[in-house]
C-alpha cells in the first residue's frame, strides 16, 4: 500500500508538471521519477509526453518487473496474436488479463493485486486520464507503437469502478493500409453482383448494419476501394480513422470539442462530394441528413446498429425519418456477423446426421450440387501449428443483402410488419444470413458448432 501511495503521488505530480513550464532543476527530478517509476527511454514512454518517435534515441534497459514493461509485453502479445481488445479485471484475489481474439477470450495471466493501482494508473497516464478519480467511469484514447510491426495502433480506453476495483478494457484500432477485397471477407458471388449493381449509382444510401465487432468498417472500405479518387471527390466523415486510402478525403470527427457526425455532414455537404462515408449513424439528426444528401445527388455510405436488415428500416422510422423518403433514398442494406474460420490444414470432414442434413437441404438445397456427398467440418481438436493448435485461423462473415425493391418500397410505406418485410425480401431473392452461414458451412469454411454460436439456433 506504501508503494501504491508513492506511486500515485508521482504520476499526479508529474501529470501537473506536464502541463506548466518548470525550472532546469524540476526538469530533472521529473526525469529521475519518470525513470524509476515509468520505464523513460521506452518509445512509449515518450509518446505518452507528446515527442514524435523520430527523435526517440536507443531504449534504456529495464527491470523485469516495470510496470512499462509489463504493459509493453501486454500490447506486444495481444497485437502479435491478432487480437482486438484487452481486458483487465480486478476480482477478489487476483488482476485477471483476457485478450479477444477472433471473437473469443483467451487468458493472458493473472497478477497479484499489489500490481493493480500501478498498472492501471500507467493506462490513465497513458491516456491521459484522471489518475485519482476512482469513483466514476473514464473514456480516453492514445496511440502505442507496435515495434513488430513499426506502425502506431490506435487505443480506445474505457474504465469502469467495480466492486474490486477498476476495470479497463481498451480497443485495439490497428490503422490498416491494406484493404480486404469483398470476395475475402466472404462475400458470397450471388451477393456481389448486388453490391456491384448499387456502386454504380450515382446517388442513394447504402447502409451496413450489425453489433460491434462485426466487421462492418472493413465492409465499408471494401466498397469505398472499388471508387477511382481521381475520377470522383470522395469523404469520410470517422471516429476513428481507421483505413487510408490514398486519394480520399478522410475526416476525424471529435465530440469533445463538438465536432460529431451531424456537423461534420453539414459541412462536409458543401465541398461538393461524389461520395460519402459516414462513419455511424448514432441520432436522427446524422440520419437525416444522410437521408437528405443521398437524395440530393451524393452516393452516401454508413453503418447502424441494428439487428438484421428488415429491422434496419424499422430503426430508421424510429429515427424520425419519413417512410417516403426512406424509400427515395435507400438503396441497399447488408447485415453481417462474424465466425471464426476452419484452418484448411487440420480440419476435419465428416458425414452429418440425417435429420440436421434434411433441415440444411430444406433451406439451402438449390445451391447444393451433390446432397448425395454432403459433407461438413469441425475442427480438430489441438489444431495444428498453422493454426497456432487453434483449430480457426482467421474470421469469414455472414451476410444478409437487402435490396429496396417495389415489393419493399410498398410495404415500408404501409408500415407492415417485419415478417411481412422478410417474406417479400426472400421473395425478391434475399440470402437470409442463416442460410449464407449454411453455405458456407456446406463449403467447409465454418462449423455447423459455430454458426449456431454465432447466430443461435
Amino acid at each position: 500500500m506504501f508503494l501504491d501511495f508513492i506511486w500515485y503521488t508521482a504520476c499526479s505530480f508529474i501529470r501537473i508538471f506536464q502541463n506548466m513550464t518548470p525550472s532546469p532543476t524540476i526538469q530533472n527530478t521529473l526525469a529521475k521519477i519518470t525513470n524509476a517509476f515509468h520505464g523513460m527511454g521506452k518509445k512509449n514512454d515518450i509518446l505518452m509526453q507528446g515527442v514524435s518517435p523520430a527523435d526517440i534515441s536507443a531504449p534504456i534497459q529495464m527491470k523485469m518487473g516495470n510496470v512499462a514493461m509489463e504493459l509493453d509485453n501486454i500490447f506486444s502479445k495481444a497485437l502479435s496474436l491478432g487480437a482486438s481488445d484487452i481486458h483487465i479485471e480486478p476480482d477478489e484475489d487476483t488482476l485477471l488479463l483476457r485478450i479477444r481474439v477472433d471473437g473469443r477470450f483467451m487468458e493472458y495471466g493473472r497478477f497479484p493485486n499489489s500490481e493493480k493501482a500501478p498498472l492501471i494508473a500507467k493506462i490513465k497516464i497513458l491516456s491521459s486520464l484522471k489518475i485519482d478519480e476512482q469513483r466514476l467511469p473514464q473514456d480516453g484514447k492514445a496511440t502505442y507503437h507496435d515495434a513488430a510491426s513499426g506502425k502506431n495502433v490506435d487505443l480506445r480506453v474505457s474504465i469502469i469502478p467495480t466492486i474490486y476495483g477498476e476495470k479497463v478494457v481498451i480497443r485495439l484500432l490497428r490503422k490498416e493500409s491494406e484493404l480486404m477485397d469483398l470476395r475475402s471477407i466472404g462475400v458470397l458471388p450471388m451477393n456481389m453482383v448486388k453490391i456491384k449493381k448499387h456502386l454504380e449509382n450515382q446517388f442513394g444510401l447504402v447502409l451496413i448494419v450489425g453489433p460491434t465487432g462485426s466487421g462492418k468498417s472493413t465492409t465499408l472500405y471494401s466498397m469505398l476501394s472499388r471508387f477511382d479518387p481521381e475520377e470522383k471527390n470522395i469523404s469520410t466523415l470517422e471516429d476513428p480513422v481507421e483505413y487510408r486510402i490514398k486519394g480520399v478525403n478522410h475526416t476525424q470527427i471529435n465530440p469533445q470539442i463538438g465536432f460529431n457526425f451531424a456537423d461534420g455532414l453539414r459541412s462536409l455537404l458543401r465541398q461538393d462530394p461524389d461520395v460519402i462515408m459516414v462513419g455511424e449513424i448514432r441520432d436522427s439528426e446524422t440520419a437525416r441528413l444522410a437521408v437528405e444528401a443521398s437524395i440530393t445527388g451524393h452516393l452516401v455510405f454508413s453503418t447502424i446498429h441494428a439487428n438484421s436488415t428488415v429491422n434496419t428500416l424499422q430503426r430508421l422510422t424510429n429515427l424520425g425519418i419519413d417512410p417516403l423518403l426512406i424509400t427515395s433514398s435507400l438503396r441497399l442494406i447488408v447485415s453481417q456477423r462474424l465466425a471464426r474460420k476452419l484452418c484448411p490444414h487440420c480440419k476435419v470432414a465428416y458425414k452429418p446426421d440425417e435429420s440436421i442434413k434434411k433441415k440444411v437441404l430444406s433451406r439451402i438445397g438449390k445451391y447444393v450440387s451433390d446432397p448425395d456427398e454432403l459433407m461438413f467440418y469441425h475442427a480438430l481438436e489441438g489444431g495444428c501449428e498453422k493454426c497456432g493448435h487453434k483449430g480457426h485461423k482467421g474470421r469469414t462473415g455472414f451476410f444478409e443483402i437487402l435490396e429496396m425493391t417495389e415489393g419493399i418500397e410498398k410495404l415500408v410505406l404501409s408500415h407492415a410488419s417485419k415478417t411481412q418485410l422478410e417474406i417479400q425480401a426472400v421473395g425478391d431473392g434475399m440470402i437470409t444470413i442463416k442460410d449464407d452461414a449454411l453455405i458456407k458451412v456446406v463449403l467447409g469454411e465454418v462449423s455447423l458448432e459455430e454458426v449456431l454460436q454465432v447466430l443461435g439456433g
